[in-house]
C-alpha cells in the first residue's frame, strides 16, 4: 500500500472507530485556564490535572490573581501534578506576561504563545486547536509513539514528529488525529502492552505483531 493510500485508510478507520468530534480532556472555561492546565499536564494524567484545577481555578478566579500569586503557595497548590517548582513558577510568570504584554488575552500565534514561560509547541498547539480552531498537531507521548509504529515518522524529537505528520496527514484531520491517537494509546496500543489482536489497524500497521 502506497503512503497516500495508507494515510487515507488510516484516517477512514480512525474516523469510523472514534468519530471526528473534537474533545479536550482538560477541563477549562477559557483560554488561559486551558493554557495553565496544559502546563500542569506535563508528565501528569489529565484526570489528576482536572482534580487540581477544580480547586485551583476557584482559588485563583482571574488571570490577575494568578499573576499576583505567592510562589511557595502556588507550589503547594499544584504539587500533586509533579515538577511543581517549575510548573508553579511558569504559570505565575506566564500570567504576568499575559497581563502586562497581551492585555489579559491569550495570543493565538504559535510564535507569541511560545514566548510565554513554560509554553512549548505542544502546549501552544493545544490552545490553538481547542480555543481558536486552528488546525494543529499536538505531539504528546501517545502521538509520538504510535505515529512511529504506524511508520508516519522515524523521529523522536516532538518538533520533528510534528512536521513529519504535517507533511503526510491532510490538514483538516490534524486535530481529530490528535484526539483519536490519544484514545488508541490509552485503550489498545498502550505503552506497557500493545493489544494488537484487538486493534482495528492491525492489518495495516507496520508494527503489528
Amino acid at each position: 500500500m502506497k503512503k497516500k493510500e495508507f494515510v487515507e485508510e488510516l484516517i477512514k478507520r480512525l474516523n469510523e472507530e472514534y468519530g471526528k468530534d473534537i474533545r479536550c480532556y482538560l477541563n477549562h472555561d477559557n483560554a488561559w485556564q486551558l493554557l495553565f492546565a496544559t502546563i500542569l499536564s506535563a508528565q501528569c494524567t489529565d484526570e489528576r490535572v482536572n482534580l487540581v484545577t477544580k480547586d485551583l481555578f476557584q482559588k485563583y478566579p482571574t488571570l490577575e490573581s494568578f499573576a499576583n500569586a505567592d510562589l511557595k503557595e502556588m507550589e503547594q497548590d499544584v504539587k500533586s501534578t509533579g515538577f511543581y517548582h517549575n510548573k508553579a513558577k511558569n504559570i505565575i510568570l506566564a500570567a504576568r506576561k499575559l497581563v502586562n504584554d497581551y492585555g489579559g488575552e491569550v495570543p493565538e500565534s504559535i510564535e507569541e504563545l511560545t514566548t510565554l514561560p513554560g509554553v512549548g509547541r505542544k502546549t501552544a498547539n493545544v490552545v490553538r486547536g481547542n480555543i481558536y480552531g486552528i488546525n494543529s498537531i499536538v505531539v504528546d507521548t501517545h502521538v509520538k509513539r504510535i505515529s512511529k509504529k504506524l511508520g508516519l515518522t522515524k523521529n523522536d524529537d516532538p518538533v520533528k514528529v510534528e512536521y513529519d505528520l504535517m507533511k503526510v496527514l491532510p490538514e483538516e484531520s490534524w486535530i481529530a488525529y490528535n484526539i483519536q491517537i490519544i484514545m488508541l494509546g490509552r485503550t489498545i496500543c498502550t505503552a506497557r502492552k500493545q493489544k494488537c489482536e484487538e486493534c482495528f489497524l492491525r492489518d495495516i500497521c507496520k508494527s503489528a505483531k
